[in-house]
């Protein structure tokens, strides 16, 4: 599988590909695959592109053709996540509601947890019931500030204040 790694505000950060589709996304703390290639596919160098533009506060949504894997619960969990707006954020529970099952919210954590594409599939999106940030697999910091920088940006594109 193609995969490329970059520099990042995060540190290195390695994208993987697969017949067409960005398959993962790891932080340099998430032990990445061996070996990336430095040019990187055209998909690739276009994923890298679009996430620069996000973490400078450029870009809010993603368009990229994506290809996670994962039991048919995890799947629909990450399309709800998917339509969290940029600058927003729910529950663990919300989340649940929104899959027709309240009592579900420690599913939707460990579903969260099995994202192999954070960022692209908006995992930082998700805090606990108190607006606490809990539970981000690439630790708190991360989570933080992918927060800090979709509320900056929503401010800037808004003129007003992102609802948390």
């Amino acid at each position: 599988m193609p995969n490329a790694a970059h520099a990042t505000i995060f540190g290195r950060v390695t994208i993987v590909e697969s017949g067409g589709l960005i398959t993962h996304l790891f932080f340099a703390c998430d032990h990445p695959p061996d070996a990336p290639d430095r040019a990187g596919t055209p998909l690739l160098r276009r994923a890298f592109r679009q996430l620069e533009a996000y973490l400078n506060g450029k870009l809010e949504d993603f368009d990229l053709p994506l290809g996670p894997q994962g039991t048919d619960f995890q799947s629909r969990v990450w399309k709800v996540l998917r339509s969290i707006p940029y600058g927003h954020t729910l529950s663990y529970k919300e989340v649940a509601c929104r899959l027709g099952n309240p009592g579900a919210a420690r599913a939707v954590g460990m579903a969260n947890n099995r994202n192999p594409i954070p960022i692209f599939i908006p995992c930082h999106r998700v805090i606990g019931a108190d607006g606490s940030l809990v539970g981000y697999g690439s630790g708190i910091d991360i989570k933080a500030r992918l927060l800090e920088i979709e509320r900056a940006g929503a401010l800037r594109h808004t003129g007003r204040c992102a609802r948390a």
